[in-house]
Parts: C-alpha cells; structure tokens; sequence
C-alpha cells in the first residue's frame, strides 16, 4: 500500500464509523449563492412526520439538507405523555427532540385543540378555541410562527383507494364520489348546511386572529380534500379558490392566510373549468397569504381523481415554482402525497420514502432550474 493511500485512510478513519443512528456533530452547512442564484430560492424544504421521528427519515432529510420537520404536538416525543399538548413544557420538549435530530421544527400541520366542536359550532367550542389561542402563544414564545390547519370536521383527508397501481406499478391513492355516493349519511350532528361551516369559521376566526396578530403566528388554512361539496352528508366549504378569496375577506390580516396546497387546487373543478395554478399562486401571493406551500400534482378533478408522481400530473410543475418565485414566497414547503415505489412500504400511503426522495429531488431541480434562469 503506497505512503499517499495510508495518510489517506488513517485522516478518513474516524469517519468509518459514522452510521445513520444520529444527527452528525456540526451545525448545517451555510449555503452560499452561486453565481447569483440563492440556494433553493430562500424557501425552507421541509418533510413531513406526521408519525414523530422517524431514523431513516430523519437521516436521509439531513444527507439531503432538509432540514425543516412539519408536524404535530406529541407529548410523547418529550417524554411529557401526561401534559396538554399546548402547553409550553410540551412545545419545548418537542422541539428539542426536533433539534437533537439536527431538524427544526417549523408548522405545526394538524394543530390539538381544533376539532369537530369548533367546526360544526357545538357545545365546548369555546374552550376548544381558548386552548388553540394557549397553543399560539406558546409556539410563539418558541419561535415556531406557523399553524397549517384545515376546515374538516368528521371527515378530513380522504381517499376511496389507497393502492392504485400508478406509472411502472407504483402505488397511488385516488378518490371517486362513485365509491361514496351509497355510503349512509353520517347524522349525529343533525341536519348541517354550508352556511352553518361558514358561520362557525368566522366564529373562529373573530376569536383567533386578533390574537394571532398578537403573537405573529401565521394561520394557514389547507383546502378541503378531495373538494367535494359533501361526504356523507358532511358539508364542506374550502372547495375552491373563490371559497379562499372570501375567507381572506372575512377577517383582512397577513395572519389569516392559507396552506396552498398543489395538489387540492389542482383537484377543484371539472376538467373543463379547473384551477390555473400559477394565476392562483400568482393571486394570492399578491395578497401575502401563502404561508406553506404543499407542492404536489393529481390526475382528473374533483369528483375522480389519483395522487401522481411530481412530473406526471396536470399543472405545469416549472410554471407553479416560476409563480412562486415571482412573489418572492420564502416560506416552508413540502413535498406531499408521493406515490409509493418499489421497495418501499405502503403502510403510510402518500409518505413513501423512497417517493419522498424523488419529490425532494425533483423539487429542488426546479428552484434551481427557476433561479439560475432569472439571474
């Protein structure tokens, strides 16, 4: 063995035994821009963990430099099983586990202390709600600044077949009313009308947003999905971007904005009168009120529709990013719903991980590709 490869391999020894178990020992690395370009347009990549930590996952976001963890608030995670969620001792606890992974925590997508009382306007919602503005305020006092929730009650994200084969046998989740329209109607809250949803939002929205102003968390609302007018007798009213224009009217603050979810705008409509994603983007984000973005893509509208791989679904996938940027958004994004590939489990449908590398990939191809273009 030559003098050159010995000095080699005894500097690289203490490598050799760095695994996938932990964060490694170094602060990430401060990305300089080349030749003009900001690295992945200043928007902060983020994953989702809707299932805590995860050590594959986690290794992989920070060999991705992805660092940004969208979740919820589980006590568990700081060993406080016994403590409300909104409290500041659990808040603190989550996001320590958070950093010991080299992760920063930065939505919270599926907020506690949101629920059906305060979405269909029932009995105990007051108390929902003093909780949910608790929960504000001790994110704040943590730096986390956004709140991804949705308008959803009974019935949130759903799906009529989780293991569509989609483009080379990969597995795709995909929705048809057909598969629903027998199903019973669900009537323990009574007879519930649309106007009742709206109604109970701006009853929300009256108690939180001054409050939100306040401690500067920014409320992004997720669209229905699918966007379908009723599932079971259970209405909804976030099925279209004129539903987003009127809850923006219906208290005016950067504070109440939306989480712009691709894939759920994608979906509204018919084929014939969909949505055009970049205006949409380009709309709102004139209004400053994107605040998270869900980048992701589908085939078909809202009555029949399928999750698709992130270069393969119906919207111009450069022409949204190139939205993006012209609004200058440089706020959290993730990848969302990937298909499941080979190799991978389908225990988590729309969260392969394999799928999520390739959405990562993909993703920030076209912030590159975006950026580079305009400098």
């Amino acid at each position: 063995m030559s003098s050159d490869r010995r000095r080699f391999l005894k500097k690289a020894g203490g490598l050799a035994g760095i695994g996938l178990t932990g964060p490694l020992s170094f602060s990430p690395r401060q990305v300089a821009q080349t030749e003009g370009y900001l690295r992945d347009l200043g928007m902060k990549l983020c994953l989702a963990y809707f299932w805590g930590i995860e050590e594959q996952k986690t290794a992989l976001a920070r060999q991705m430099d992805v660092l940004g963890a969208v979740g919820g608030i589980n006590p568990g995670m700081a060993g406080l099983n016994q403590q409300k969620p909104w409290s500041r001792e659990v808040i603190k606890g989550v996001k320590k586990a958070w950093e010991k992974e080299g992760l920063a925590l930065t939505v919270i997508e599926g907020p506690p202390s949101l629920g059906t009382k305060t979405k269909l306007g029932l009995q105990g919602r007051d108390e929902e709600i003093s909780n949910f503005i608790t929960l504000m305020k001790n994110l704040s006092l943590e730096g986390i600044d956004t709140i991804c929730y949705n308008w959803m009650p009974v019935i949130s994200w759903a799906r009529t077949v989780m293991d569509r084969p989609g483009r080379g046998g990969a597995l795709v989740s995909a929705f048809d009313v057909e598969d629903i329209r027998d199903k019973p109607r669900i009537t323990t809250y009574g007879e519930l009308t649309h106007d009742q949803m709206w109604e109970n939002l701006q009853y929300f929205l009256d108690a939180v947003v001054p409050e939100a102003e306040k401690y500067e968390i920014k409320l992004a609302l997720h669209p229905d999905d699918p966007p379908v007018s009723h599932i079971q007798g259970i209405p909804r009213i976030m099925t279209s971007v004129d539903a987003f224009k009127r809850l923006l009217d219906m208290y005016p603050s950067f504070f109440n904005g939306i989480t712009f979810c691709q894939g759920s705008f994608a979906s509204m409509g018919n084929l014939s009168s969909g949505v055009d994603i970049p205006a949409a983007i380009r709309y709102f984000g004139n209004k400053h009120s994107i605040h998270f973005v869900h980048f992701r893509d589908v085939k078909g509208d809202k009555n029949n529709f399928e999750e698709t791989f992130h270069d393969e679904g119906k919207t111009d996938m450069y022409a949204a990013m190139k939205a993006l940027y012209d609004i200058k958004f440089k706020g959290p994004i993730r990848p969302d719903h990937v298909p499941t590939m080979a190799g991978d489990s389908n225990e988590k449908p729309g969260y392969s991980t394999i799928g999520t590398l390739y959405a990562i990939g993909y993703i920030r191809g076209l912030m590159e590709g975006v950026g580079k273009s305009h400098v």
